[in-house]
């Protein structure tokens, strides 16, 4: 690399070259093995694909087979909630919330019966972080009773559940472009 500028990831770099009017037959390979090297952008970048830990994909899935679940907050209180409980099928991005005054195995269950099961069938997957609220044996009774396999998101990984944390940052900046200045908020 120049001491003098830097570059582009591979598709860009390849891409500016192109602008430039230079062409070589090996252009977009050598683009991304240059970039694939440069030190500093190994110390400094994000985690290539290529040092992720895998991921186990869900390959033939149905819309409502697999739902992440998740909780936010605590929040300030309003109306006696302190927590949004969210779940997201990963199939169509259908969301359903409810606003809880705890984030505990009760108050899951009950919204696993009430808003998911019995709405829109038993999932075949339902993915959820390593939270005690999720690990219990309650959790695990339902589950087990409907047959629904339990995957983990791993720990300080969440694109692992990456639908859920998506939801709950959108979530997030519309509560706080919507609420108001006593903190009210009703869902």
């Amino acid at each position: 690399m120049s001491p003098y500028g830097g570059h582009f990831a591979g598709q860009k770099t390849a891409a500016k070259v192109l602008q430039s009017g230079f062409f070589w037959p090996t252009l977009f390979r050598d683009a991304h093995s240059f970039a694939q090297v440069c030190d500093k952008c190994q110390r400094t970048g994000n985690i290539s694909k290529l040092n992720e830990m895998p991921l186990n994909p869900i390959l033939e899935v149905e819309i409502f087979d697999v739902w992440g679940i998740d909780f936010m907050g605590p929040f300030p209180p309003s109306y006696g909630k302190n927590y949004i409980l969210l779940a997201v099928d990963y199939v169509s991005k259908w969301i359903e919330v409810v606003a809880t005054s705890t984030n505990d195995a009760r108050v899951v269950v009950r919204f696993l019966q009430k808003h998911i099961f019995t709405r829109y069938g038993t999932p075949q997957y339902l993915i959820s972080d390593e939270g005690t609220h999720f690990l219990n044996r309650a959790i695990r009774s339902l589950l087990s009773k409907y047959n629904v396999r339990h995957r983990i998101a791993t720990t300080y990984h969440p694109q692992s559940n990456g639908l859920s944390e998506v939801s709950n940052r959108e979530i997030k900046s519309i509560l706080e472009k919507t609420v108001n200045l006593n903190r009210i908020f009703s869902i």
